[in-house]
């Protein structure tokens, strides 16, 4: 469970980089000369971190630990930091970014539906504080969100990546944020995405994990149909989705992938991808009927897949600078009847 000691444990490895300029990768076209600039100056709120949609998910995990204890010993600093970064000005000059030629495919998917679930936890907070924050961000968070609107219907198929480009992780993200803001055109568009995509899928093999991976495709998609679908519904596709669960198949599933070297960047996404597993499964097993045998495997699963990268968040940069944020998602606690996959 997240505890608040060990929620505070997580907001001082954020705050440890989410201010941190470099190493810094971009995602930057170049159209001239004049385009030629560090990340401060392109990115003055989301800057830090080694990268941009790091950085985003880094103020989402330190806005939800925020809100869910709010006399953490790091509250201070992490008010701070929101009040001095959302700013009308600030955020003016993200979205210019945006509006540059040849942006246009800046962050999609995987950035676009972080930007839109840091809206989502913004919107939550009660306190004058938190209002003013989130009212800051929804201009960039309007702007993502015309985006998928824009993408969605132009997508023929989906990204099944273990990596930042799939598609069904952003959706379920875009969905959240979609119904909390009441844009029904968006939620319209992807449920019947979803749907396009993936109600056909039957017997998934699960060839993974590759190397880099840091989402299962198989477990991503399912925790996507999850949101999508009726409970009625989502079941019976689970069990043509992926048959052989109630034996534990296929077995990579349930087996925790081993990192051989976190000082470099592409292997350290390894630990992620144990503590996607553990989320995924977490949802999974929500979704379920108490009697149905498949949820303690599950459970065992996601306890297995976060015991397996929980002790290496912060042992080199390369995994610091994102991996607290997954393991949010992988201690949540959900409650199927109350909770959404994104929640």
């Amino acid at each position: 469970m997240l505890t608040e000691a060990l929620a505070g444990r997580l907001a001082q490895i954020a705050l440890g980089h989410v201010e941190r300029e470099y190493p810094n990768r971009l995602d930057h076209v170049l159209n001239g000369p004049r385009d030629l600039a560090g990340p401060r100056e392109l990115h003055p709120i989301f800057f830090g971190s080694f990268d941009w949609h790091s950085c985003v998910h880094a103020y989402w995990m330190l806005a939800r630990v925020l809100r869910l204890y709010p006399g953490l010993p790091e509250a201070d600093r992490i008010r701070g930091l929101f009040t001095a970064s959302l700013t009308e000005e600030k955020v003016g000059v993200e979205l210019s970014y945006l509006a540059r030629p040849l942006s246009g495919t800046f962050e999609r998917p995987y950035g676009w539906a972080w930007l839109l679930k840091l809206a989502v936890e913004l919107a939550r907070h009660t306190d004058v504080e938190g209002r003013t924050w989130s009212a800051m961000l929804q201009p960039l968070a309007r702007t993502f969100a015309s985006r998928f609107r824009d993408y969605l219907p132009r997508a023929n198929y989906p990204i099944r990546s273990g990596a930042h480009s799939n598609t069904a992780f952003a959706i379920g993200f875009a969905l959240d944020y979609a119904e909390t803001h009441s844009d029904d055109e968006l939620v319209a568009s992807v449920k019947q995405t979803a749907r396009r995509w993936y109600l056909g899928d039957v017997d998934c093999q699960a060839w993974e994990p590759s190397g880099e991976d840091f989402l299962s495709a198989c477990l991503t998609e399912a925790a996507c149909m999850q949101r999508v679908l009726p409970p009625d519904e989502f079941v019976d596709w689970l069990g043509r989705f992926l048959p052989r669960l109630g034996r534990r198949e296929p077995r990579t599933l349930f087996t925790p992938a081993l990192v051989a070297d976190r000082t470099d960047g592409r292997l350290a996404h390894l630990d992620g991808l144990n503590l996607s597993r553990a989320w995924c499964w977490n949802r999974l097993a929500a979704a379920l009927p108490e009697s149905d045998p498949r949820k303690a495997f599950m459970q065992r699963a996601a306890v297995n897949h976060r015991a397996a990268s929980l002790p290496h968040l912060a042992d080199h940069y390369m995994g610091e600078h994102w991996l607290a944020t997954f393991a949010v998602l992988a201690l949540e606690e959900v409650d199927s009847a109350q909770d959404s996959l994104v929640g």
